[in-house]
């Protein structure tokens, strides 16, 4: 591979498009060529999201003019990201997508969720790119799906249970900073709304829902996750708390032996000895895990918490980048 990536970010002006930028613009391996947006076309980013200091002005999305670049990081939600994949790929561009249009393997559980897709014929072509479960995949893919971020945690949370067959029966009870609704819903939710408050939604399904079956099936998983999601009156920040039911006895010092050997070596799980707080891996590429057996059941409870926008959404999307291009899997990350 080159030793730089030329790259653009597609939906630079949502938060997870412009911290993908921002990583990318001081990335040791990457140039950033380009920002796009809908709305904010002439306008720098760094006037946009000040904190960032990326001292490019947005265009207009145009496909033919981004045809000497080598990848693209699409950040558009759901529905108009497919067509806009579709167009990078016809000009021989790498993509990660950050929306929801190529997670799921199955276009009828597409459909279900989503409504009609907008690239049928690409859906066989991407690989989900939660990295810890399909490095390999990834770093041969040229198109990747970034898991949502309740999906990431969830998963990475329950897939060494899951790979052991240990799963009966679980419970994921989600909560996550408002910076998770994009940039558009959280302009126009008041701040009262979330101001000193804490409430449940999607309760009857939610869309990563279907996300955390398919990679847990995957692994050997036989019974659907029941994933119930919250809203905390934060920016950032994601912890999801996991009540497993195990198809046999076991005890903390297995539980944990079983995480050990799991995620040995991982540049980006920990492993903690106390259940983490969302502040433990703020602004990072983190997933930071504690898990323990409760003697009173004999329940496993695991903890998983990551920053939504960096691990659950931009800081990934920036690690499967690096395995798409054979760089060192951190770079830009660490």
């Amino acid at each position: 591979m080159n030793s730089v990536a030329r790259v653009c970010v597609v939906g630079a002006s949502g938060f997870a498009g412009a911290l993908a930028a921002s990583i990318l613009w001081r990335h040791p391996r990457v140039e950033l060529a380009a920002v796009t947006a809908r709305r904010e076309v002439g306008r720098r980013l760094d006037d946009l999201f000040p904190r960032y200091r990326v001292p490019l002005t947005y265009e207009p999305f145009d496909p033919t003019r981004l045809g000497d670049l080598d990848a693209a990081l699409v950040s558009y939600p759901h529905g108009a990201s497919a067509p806009v994949v579709a167009a990078l790929r016809a000009q021989g561009l790498k993509v990660v997508d950050l929306s929801a249009d190529f997670r799921l393997h199955d276009l009828d559980a597409y459909g279900a969720w989503y409504g009609e897709h907008g690239a049928p014929e690409l859906v066989s072509e991407a690989v989900f790119g939660l990295t810890e479960l399909h490095r390999s995949a990834i770093a041969g893919a040229d198109l990747v799906a970034n898991p949502g971020c309740y999906s990431t945690a969830a998963v990475l949370a329950l897939a060494p249970l899951a790979r052991a067959g240990l799963i009966e029966e679980a419970v994921v009870d989600g909560k996550s900073g408002v910076s998770g609704a994009g940039r558009e819903a959280t302009e126009t939710t008041h701040f009262v709304a979330v101001s000193e408050n804490v409430n449940a939604y999607g309760v009857e399904g939610h869309r990563h829902a279907p996300e955390i079956d398919q990679e847990l099936l995957a692994l050997g998983c036989a019974e659907k996750v029941t994933f119930t999601p919250h809203l905390l009156p934060l920016d950032q920040g994601l912890l999801a708390s996991c009540y497993v039911t195990p198809t046999r006895e076991l005890d903390a010092d297995e539980l944990r032996a079983v995480y050990a050997e799991s995620y040995d070596g991982e540049r980006f799980i920990e492993l903690s000895d106390e259940p983490p707080g969302v502040r433990d891996v703020r602004d990072t590429n983190m997933c930071r895990i504690h898990a323990t057996v409760e003697p009173r059941t004999g329940r496993a409870l695991v903890f998983c918490a990551i920053d939504n926008l960096w691990k659950g959404a931009a800081g990934q999307a920036v690690q499967n980048l690096n395995l798409m291009f054979d760089f060192d899997e951190a770079s830009g990350l660490a």
